[in-house]
Formats: C-alpha cells, sequence, structure tokens
C-alpha cells in the first residue's frame, strides 16, 4: 500500500464480503488522513477548510514543489493538443494562456487551494477573470485583454470556455473548460455524452456507389473542401443520395466527418427524451430550438479538425442552418427541397445531386464482405436490382442479412438478402392500402405463352431500370422518373391481381393493394391529396403499388358539362402528370380495357391482356387447384374443365366448395364434389347450369 492506494483486486480474486470491503477502506482512510495530517501545519486548525492562512499555503506550495507526483504517461499524439488546437482555431498567446489557466483545476487539484487563496475566498477554487488577467501580467483596464471573454471571443465562441456568474462583477467571474475539452487536451477523443442519439457513422464508401457524372461532381467538390472550411447545401432527388455523395466528396478529401441527425423537434432521433434547452452552457451558441446539440456538435468537430455532414434535414431547417453557420468548420446538409434564402444569412454552396446509382451489386458486395472473385452462390446482381438502398441501408441490410444467415446456421442466401432489404424499406403505406406478403411464384400462374412472357418482361425491366435508364441514359427526360407502370386487362377470375403478387415475389418485394375508400373523397382536392401521400410513399419504398379495379379513379376523361366535369377532369390530368414522375413499381387492374383513358395507356411500360381460359387451360387450373387436396383414386375433373367454362378464381372457389364438402364426410374429395361446385359457381353466376338444362 503507498499512500493508501491498493493496486485493484484481479478479476478472478476470490469473493470478498462487503462488510470486509468497508473495513479495507477504513484503513485505506485512515493510513491518508496520517500521511496527510503529519505534515500538514494546519491539521490541529480547528476551522481548517473554511480558510487559507500564510502558513497553509506556503505548505501548498512545498508539498506541490518539493513532492512531485511522477509524470503520468502521456497518451499517443497527446503532448502536441494544445499547440494544434490554437493553430486550427486561431487563438493568441494569450487565448491559450487564459485556457491554460482555466483548465489547471481540472487537471491537478492542488490549484484549487491556491486558486481560492488567490481569489480571497476559499469557496472559489476556480480562476476568475480578475485572476486569469493578473497570471498574465496584465492590468484589470486592459481593453483588448477583457474582450477575450466576451461571447463572440474565440475561446468562448470555440466552446473551449465557459465564462460563469453572468451575474457576478465581470472580473470576479468564474472560468470553466468543459470536460470535454480537457478530455480531449489529455488525449481521450470519447465523444460529448450529449451527442448520445445525435450522432451516427457515414455509410461505408464502396466502389461504384458514385459513377459516371456524379463521380466528377463529387472530385470537384473534395477538392473545395480539402482547401478550406465552407458550407454546402447538396439538393437530393432521392433520400439518402445528398448523404452518400457528401461521404464520397469527404472520402476523396480525406477528411473525416460527423454525421449529425436532428431531432425533429421535441425529440431525439433515437427515440430518447430531449433535453431541455439548456442556457449557453458551452460557449457554442444556442442550440437551434429543439434540433439537437448543435453547439456540441460544433465543438466536436473543431477538436477532431472534421467536417459535420446533417442529414436528413427537419422540415423547417432554417434555425439549423443559422446555428450551424460558422467559418472554420466545413458543414454539408443533405435534403430533397429546393434552397430558401431565408434559411440563413450567409447562402451556402447550393449543388443538385444527380441520381445516384442504387443496388449495385458491387456495393452489396462490399457490404457482405466478399471480394472480387467470391461467389456467393446465386445471382447478386438480379436478387439487389429491385431495391433502391442507398449506401448507409445497404450496409444495414447486409449485417442483418449475415445476422439472418448465423442464425439459420448457413450461408447467406438469396432470400436472407431479399428479407434484410425489405426491412430496411419501412413503408408508412400501410395506412393508405392492404398489405400481402407474396407466397407464390411462376409455378402458381396457369397462362398463355404471351401473357406469361410479359409479365417475365415486366419484372426483368423492373430489375434492371437503373442500369437501361440511369447507366445508358435511355430516360425520356423532360424529368420523367424511372417508374416501372404495368395495366392487367381481363375478365374477373383471370388471375390479374394473383399475376401482380407472382411479380411481387420474384422482385423480393412487398404487394400493397390501394383501398379506394382511403383514396376517393367526396371534397374538391381531397382525392388528389390522398393518391399523392400515396405516391410520394411509394417513391421511397421499395414495394409493388396495385390499384384494383383502377377504372375508378384513372377513368377516361369527358366533355365538360358542370362543375363535376371539370374537377373529374382535373383529377385525370394530376395523375397524368404524377404518373410520369413515379420512381417506383405500380400495376393497374381492370376488366373493362376500354374505361382507361388512352394517355394512362400512353405512359404505361405495358399492358397485358389476361384471356378467358380455353378447356386445355381449365384442365390445367383444376389440376393445379388440387395439388395439396386429398382426393379419391379416380378423380378426373376433366367433365369440369369441358362443361363448365369457369375463370381461374371460379375454379378456386369451386375446389374450396369441394373440399368443405369433403371435409363435413372425412373423405377425400370426389368428381362427383368437383361437379357440385362447378354448378355452385354457375348458379353465383346467374347462369345455367348444364345438368339442368335437360342435356
Amino acid at each position: 500500500m503507498t499512500d493508501g492506494a491498493a493496486a485493484p483486486a484481479p478479476a478472478d480474486a476470490p469473493e470478498v464480503p462487503l462488510l470486509a470491503r468497508l473495513a479495507r477502506l477504513r484503513e485505506r482512510v485512515a493510513a491518508l488522513v496520517e500521511a496527510r495530517s503529519a505534515n500538514d501545519p494546519t491539521a490541529a486548525d480547528p476551522l481548517r477548510g473554511l480558510y487559507l492562512s500564510d502558513e497553509a499555503v506556503r505548505h501548498h506550495l512545498r508539498r506541490e514543489t518539493g513532492h512531485a507526483p511522477a509524470e503520468p504517461e502521456t497518451p499517443e499524439g497527446a503532448e502536441d493538443r494544445l499547440h494544434r488546437l490554437a493553430l486550427r482555431l486561431g487563438l493568441t498567446s494569450f487565448d491559450v494562456s487564459v485556457l491554460l489557466i482555466a483548465v489547471a483545476p481540472d487537471l491537478d487539484r492542488g490549484f484549487e487551494p491556491l486558486y481560492g487563496y488567490l481569489n480571497d475566498d476559499v469557496s472559489r477554487r476556480r480562476a476568475t477573470v480578475g485572476l486569469a488577467l493578473d497570471l498574465c501580467g496584465l492590468p484589470t483596464t486592459h481593453a483588448d485583454a477583457r474582450d477575450a471573454f466576451h461571447r463572440a471571443a474565440p475561446l468562448s465562441a470555440c466552446g473551449l470556455l465557459v465564462v460563469e456568474d453572468p451575474e457576478r462583477p465581470f472580473l470576479s467571474r468564474s472560468l470553466r473548460v468543459p470536460d470535454r475539452v480537457a478530455a480531449h487536451l489529455l488525449g481521450d477523443d470519447t465523444p460529448d455524452a450529449a451527442l448520445d442519439g445525435y450522432v451516427r457513422g457515414l455509410p461505408p464508401f464502396g466502389a461504384g456507389a458514385v459513377s459516371g457524372n456524379g463521380e466528377q461532381a463529387a472530385h470537384q467538390l473534395a477538392k473545395h473542401l480539402a482547401a478550406g472550411p465552407l458550407t454546402v447545401y447538396l439538393r437530393e432527388q432521392r433520400q439518402g443520395d445528398g448523404l452518400l455523395f457528401a461521404t464520397a466528396a469527404l472520402h476523396t478529401a480525406g477528411r473525416d466527418a460527423l454525421h449529425f441527425t436532428p431531432g425533429p423537434g421535441g425529440e431525439r432521433p433515437d427515440g430518447g427524451d430531449q433535453r431541455p434547452d439548456d442556457p449557453d452552457t458551452t460557449g457554442g451558441g444556442a442550440r437551434a430550438g429543439s434540433h439537437g446539440p448543435v453547439a456540441e456538435i460544433l465543438r466536436e468537430a473543431r477538436l477532431l479538425d472534421c467536417a459535420v455532414v446533417v442529414s436528413p434535414l427537419p422540415e423547417r431547417p432554417g434555425p439549423l442552418l443559422r446555428a450551424l453557420a460558422a467559418r472554420d468548420v466545413p458543414v454539408v446538409l443533405a435534403g430533397p427541397n429546393p434552397y430558401d434564402p431565408d434559411w440563413c444569412e450567409s447562402d451556402p454552396l447550393v449543388l443538385d445531386v444527380d441520381r445516384l446509382p442504387s443496388g449495385r451489386a458491387e456495393a452489396w458486395s462490399a457490404a457482405l464482405g466478399l471480394g472480387a472473385g467470391d461467389d456467393p452462390g446465386f445471382d447478386l446482381a438480379a436478387t439487389v436490382g429491385p431495391y433502391r438502398l442507398g449506401g448507409d441501408r445497404i450496409a444495414r441490410a447486409a449485417r442483418a442479412a449475415l445476422d439472418r444467415a448465423a442464425y439459420d446456421g448457413s450461408p447467406v442466401t438469396a432470400d436472407h438478402l431479399r428479407l434484410a432489404a425489405r426491412q430496411q424499406s419501412a413503408s408508412g403505406l400501410e395506412r393508405h392500402a392492404r398489405r400481402i406478403r407474396p407466397a407464390v411464384d411462376w409455378d402458381d400462374l396457369v397462362l398463355p405463352d404471351g401473357p406469361l412472357g410479359h409479365l417475365r418482361e415486366l419484372a426483368l425491366r423492373a430489375r434492371f431500370r437503373d442500369r437501361v435508364l440511369g447507366d445508358w441514359r435511355l430516360s425520356a427526360g423532360g424529368g420523367r422518373g424511372r417508374g416501372v407502370l404495368g395495366l392487367f386487362a381481363g375478365d374477373s377470375g383471370t388471375g390479374k391481381t394473383l399475376a401482380a403478387e407472382v411479380v411481387a415475389a420474384d422482385l423480393g418485394l412487398d404487394l400493397y393493394v390501394v383501398q379506394l375508400s382511403s383514396v376517393v373523397d367526396k371534397f374538391v382536392g381531397e382525392t388528389e391529396k390522398n393518391l399523392e401521400r400515396i405516391f410520394t410513399e411509394a417513391d421511397r419504398t421499395d414495394a409493388v403499388l396495385l390499384f384494383d379495379e383502377a377504372d375508378a379513379v384513372f377513368g377516361k376523361r369527358s366533355e365538360v358539362k358542370d362543375a363535376h366535369d371539370r374537377y373529374a377532369n382535373m383529377e385525370s390530368a394530376y395523375l397524368l402528370q404524377r404518373l410520369e414522375a413515379f420512381d417506383g413499381i405500380a400495376l393497374l387492374t381492370t376488366n373493362l380495357r376500354a374505361n382507361i383513358d388512352d394517355a394512362f395507356t400512353r405512359r404505361l411500360d405495358l399492358v397485358v391482356d389476361f384471356p378467358f381460359p380455353d378447356a386445355e387451360q381449365r384442365l390445367a387450373l383444376w389440376r393445379h387447384s388440387l395439388v395439396h387436396v386429398p382426393c379419391a383414386d379416380g378423380i378426373d375433373p376433366t367433365e369440369c374443365a369441358r362443361d363448365f367454362e369457369l375463370a381461374g378464381g371460379s375454379i378456386r372457389s369451386a375446389v374450396v366448395t369441394a373440399a368443405y364438402t369433403a371435409a363435413g364426410r372425412s373423405e377425400p374429395v370426389t368428381t362427383a364434389d368437383l361437379l357440385a361446385g362447378a354448378r355452385r359457381e354457375y348458379r353465383k353466376a346467374g347462369r345455367l347450369v348444364p345438368g339442368e338444362m335437360g342435356f
């Protein structure tokens, strides 16, 4: 035991009872008291600690100089931090001296009683403005020196120094260095606890994430970021592209960055409680309303000599931009809205970010940790093609896929990737549409080769649209989106909705069936607003949007005879414009193709006609419906297929009726049960049953 200290017990030491631990602590305390009182002339003073006599001060000075502790081990690279910080922030030698005077009690407690003595108040153990001036040998009336303690001065403006007690006279105001600054000077770069929930890592920069014109623009921005601090606003066409572009530019410039995610107002982005807005405790300015600890963000960027990337922006970014205005910190903001000069007084550099390639196999391969020649065991490009995830979402999806594969005890498969990608595309569409998780495949479709080929082409377009329309520049221009639009036309029950589900399953996406009850509104303009919410949400979601019975919304325009016709035509005009700018996948179904406006048809990528099945296809449908049903020996649906002209949906209903009948008898399904089910469907449709016509 040395000076009352004891080495920490090893982790595998035997368990010690609590009372025994307290007894050991009492012994260490007694030893420390004895060691100090032996050399302290004020040990017997009954007022010890309430005041400092001259003898006590001389004792402290002798103890500090005569029994100097061993030099602590300095962390690597920490010895020049104060000097480098002064150079970066343009601090004067006087500023450095004041900072050192203010931080001294936080680094060496021997300064506390000495400062108390010099302040003529034993309870005031921090340096004051007057004491700092005295220690620097400057008169208290020196105007330039006094200015160094004002809020706009570098020390306070950069968050390095806090001048407390504003109600006191100027010279007796205390000086405090925030704990984060003191820790940085000692070599500790643990982020400020105030940033928890607001700062996250930038998305990984992978090959192919930014290419073509985007790569050239990122290199140009990198040159300016490397040259010096500036504020940049990146207007993105798709959420996440601005962040990915900023990451590429900063990577090229060789600059680290803090990714700041401001809260929407009143709460933290991680769901925790928002701290109330503090007074200016860091000297760095306001908190920009309730969007987060802006002052601490800027201070952290200054300490680490890095940039600040803000994405996504809050709905009203003006206060945040004004609070982030700093000439010594590079700030890159990304958002979809056009820049508004009212946001701040000094305009940033505004750049438009072109649509970046998404879902590239190279980015997914890097996120999965695959090498250039590694084979994942499936077609990676075709699997990830339908997903429009950015760099950070790709990394998160890859981690989720790897975790799920480890849980299953198998290598990563295409199904793992699809599931993880869908999880990263959380959708608000369920407020407006019914979600269907596809559980079918191409084998469940019984169609002629023509319509089946068109459906496969539709899936192909959805999978490779970024390559064809983006990389190969075959987009029509004029602000048109990269959406895939298809119309399924045919009689009821011919498989239109099932085909939409099969396409969604092939792409690994969820299917959302739009509920017309949540769209159509009797009030003028409300239907368009509801549709806009659906399209906006679908634009940012990887899903297939299905408008069932689409002629209710996409019907033909008519001659204007009254106000109803006029507003109905306005709704159609809105839909025509919105479909052209749509980036998602939308499918329309109708029983009467003639009811769809020709202008909508022109904007569609594919129109698939679903024919009524002939006898051969009906037989295939009957047999397909009976695959998983226990059937009696010798069952033959040929008679049903020949005599009953039913579509696929009606055939399935007939099989369900036959199955219930057989289940009630606890027997397999027979041919008679199938005939009874077919007759039931004929009667439901109001048609004459062949056997009841006397044939």
